[in-house]
């Protein structure tokens, strides 16, 4: 993988990890593309770069980690996805990181969804309140976001919609589905570090590349979705999934 590679890849995930279109699909199919898919290097970076992207919500929402009834919350929310991911690490890289298919079906599936769900839903300007995210909430957000192990289907798609079925406000949910993303991906980047030590020997630059410009990429999309959602609505987001995959599909195919 070159440096520019690097580059456009950080990009990528930068854009995509907070938005509801999956970005390890986005960084699967982009890798593809690139001929550089099914490395071993490239499965890692994949997951390590998007610990960048979530370093910048740790930037941005500093203070809210302090609050202690919220990392509670985060915590149990943390669990479901912390347990499954450890049980079936090995399938989710060796078997559904090269399945495009079900990366492409997961991604037209979710925006029927996102569709779906964008009738019942309206854009919102209320305040952020965690107190509407009480524990027993908490454990259920973290039951759908560990749906969203599977490449394709958005880890903040799954939060965001499940939160919102279960009573949350749209912003809350999608702000607790920042924060959410702390442990998750610092769990998985931890893990696949120690497991993957070989591949990622010699790649350091084209890791440190993608990793930067992930985190400085997402601070600018954190902000321009939370403007987006105030006013918007999530169609646009599973309009873009259906027509990504069918793209994908048609120009490269399987």
């Amino acid at each position: 993988m070159t440096v520019f590679e690097a580059f456009v890849l950080g990009i990528i995930e930068g854009i995509t990890e907070f938005l509801p279109i999956s970005s390890t699909a986005h960084l699967i199919l982009a890798g593809r593309a690139l001929g550089h898919g099914d490395s071993a290097f490239a499965k890692s970076f994949d997951i390590i770069i998007q610990l960048g992207a979530i370093l910048s919500v740790v930037v941005l929402y500093w203070a809210k980690f302090w609050n202690w009834d919220v990392l509670k919350k985060l915590v149990i929310a943390f669990i479901p996805t912390g347990i499954i991911g450890l049980t079936v690490y090995r399938i989710l890289k060796e078997y559904l990181y090269e399945n495009v298919t079900i990366i492409l079906l997961a991604l037209v599936i979710g925006g029927i969804g996102l569709i779906v769900f964008d009738r019942r839903s309206r854009p919102s300007a209320e305040e952020i309140d965690f107190g509407e995210i009480t524990y027993r909430r908490a454990l259920l957000i973290g039951l759908f976001q560990a749906v969203a192990i599977v490449p394709g289907v958005s880890r903040s798609a799954a939060t965001i919609v499940g939160g919102s079925l279960i009573g949350i406000s749209k912003r809350t949910i999608v702000e607790f589905s920042f924060m959410l993303a702390v442990p998750t991906m610092l769990a998985a980047t931890v893990y696949d570090l120690y497991k993957s030590q070989d591949a990622l020997s010699g790649n350091y630059g084209a890791l440190g590349v993608g990793f930067v410009v992930s985190f400085f990429t997402a601070i600018v999309a954190i902000k321009s979705f939370l403007a987006f959602i105030k006013k918007r609505s999530f169609a646009a987001f599973g309009w873009y999934r259906i027509v990504l995959a069918i793209v994908y599909f048609l120009a490269i195919g399987r």
